[in-house]
């Protein structure tokens, strides 16, 4: 597992329909060594901290293993940064990783909390509005995690596994809290086991169990 790019974003205004929107999902590579704090990559910016940011999501990790993938699906080359991720990575693919594994990722330690929850700018990103449902339903979401210890990281840092949660639910399986059919139930009731889930899943899944 390695840390291909780190990616940082500034704050955009892009027109949305008959609208202008604020958004930091369009990141490019940046080099050398990055600080790494408790709310993630020192000068990266979210437009919409309660959904992208906050503690329990400082860093959006994305694997190379599902870039490729995508470029085959869609025809094009990805550059890092294409899905919005502070870090493109290597050897985590979403089967493989699960909520509350805990890795080692140069100078700092992280803890996966929940998948990404595509929103309406990933669907600007890619030019294609369809392509966030189609996201959604890929089983290739990547994941948020919080900041354990901080400090700091460049690309071509190895990333090592430190901690598998002993709920054992990947992130891959977890984003079939969000979609109805026979599992749902079933990985909601999973997923609200974990201790490590992020506040926000918490209480979103809470209530979707209740409906």
């Amino acid at each position: 597992m390695k840390l291909l790019s780190i990616n940082l974003g500034h704050l955009q205004t892009i027109r949305y329909g008959k609208r202008d929107v604020e958004t930091g999902i369009f990141k490019n590579p940046v080099d050398g060594v990055h600080s790494i704090g408790l709310l993630g990559l020192e000068g990266d910016r979210q437009a919409d901290p309660e959904n992208h940011g906050g503690v329990d999501k400082a860093l959006y990790f994305y694997t190379m293993e599902n870039f490729r993938v995508w470029e085959q699906e869609l025809g094009r080359t990805l550059p890092p940064g294409a899905f919005g991720e502070n870090f493109t990575v290597s050897g985590m693919p979403d089967e493989a990783v699960h909520i509350g594994d805990i890795f080692r990722v140069g100078g700092i330690t992280v803890q996966v909390t929940q998948p990404r929850v595509p929103c309406f700018k990933l669907g600007i990103k890619m030019q294609d509005m369809q392509f966030v449902t189609r996201f959604l339903h890929s089983g290739r979401a990547g994941f948020y995690a919080r900041i354990l210890e901080p400090g700091v990281a460049a690309a071509g840092d190895s990333i090592a596994l430190r901690v598998i949660d002993p709920h054992g639910l990947s992130v891959k399986e977890a984003m079939l809290a969000l979609i109805k059919g026979d599992r749902q139930q079933e990985i909601i009731k999973r997923a609200l086991k974990i201790p490590a889930l992020s506040l926000a899943w918490q209480t979103d899944l809470r209530k979707r169990l209740q409906s």
